[in-house]
């Protein structure tokens, strides 16, 4: 594709709850309210290969919006940050050098949270799982954080460094309902994301077991 087909992307055409075109699966418990997926591209700038930690961050900012949180973006007439606006917000919080805006240096759950808490003043909690196949002993927490707050979640990891949003689980089939944001081009449908398997159910056994894991909770105020 190219930047020219790249940039002529409509770009408030982002789609809505992708997650919802699965089938339910058993005592699942997913996200409440509305979030809109961002992927690689969708505001015409290419972040292949390090952009999914922003496009994950992105959403979840889309969901604060769209949940009627009483959180108001800090950055005026922009509701959901911009790439280079988060990573100002890194620079001016301290924790980024100069050196990395405009730079295509990814970020992970750390970063997630502290921006979330400079744009929104949302606090977050980070469960971190020293090995893949120990996820399964948090996913009661996960369970309740759904019932409870209802705010997608964040998943990154060191072998398996894939920026993962997490909209549900599942206790009785051990599954996360994951919503990647490694598409790239124009997302025409929910059920194209689900046939690429952008959308879908990830038992736990099919993470890297030998990873670790970090897992971004916000908890916001309603």
């Amino acid at each position: 594709m190219t930047a020219k087909e790249l940039n002529a992307f409509p770009k408030e055409r982002l789609l809505v709850n992708v997650h919802t075109i699965l089938p339910p699966e058993p005592d699942a418990v997913m996200c409440k309210g509305q979030y809109l997926y961002y992927h690689y591209g969708c505001d015409g700038i290419d972040d292949r290969g390090w952009g999914c930690g922003y496009r994950t961050l992105q959403t979840i900012c889309s969901w604060i919006e769209n949940f009627n949180v009483s959180a108001p973006c800090k950055v005026k007439n922009s509701p959901v940050p911009s790439l280079h606006q988060i990573q100002t917000a890194l620079f001016e919080m301290g924790d980024k050098p100069k050196s990395f805006l405009n730079s295509k240096e990814w970020i992970g759950t750390f970063e997630t949270c502290l921006c979330l808490d400079f744009f929104y003043n949302i606090s977050c909690k980070v469960i971190h799982v020293t090995k893949g196949s120990e996820v399964k002993e948090y996913l009661k927490e996960l369970h309740s954080h759904f019932v409870i707050t209802g705010s997608p979640l964040m998943m990154g990891g060191e072998m398996d460094n894939a920026s993962k949003g997490i909209m549900g689980v599942s206790l009785t089939n051990q599954a996360l309902l994951v919503v990647d944001p490694h598409y790239f081009g124009e997302a025409l449908s929910a059920e194209e994301l689900k046939e690429k398997g952008f959308v879908k159910w990830m038992p736990l056994e099919q993470l890297c077991p030998e990873s670790f894991y970090n897992i971004c909770l916000p908890k916001p105020h309603h």
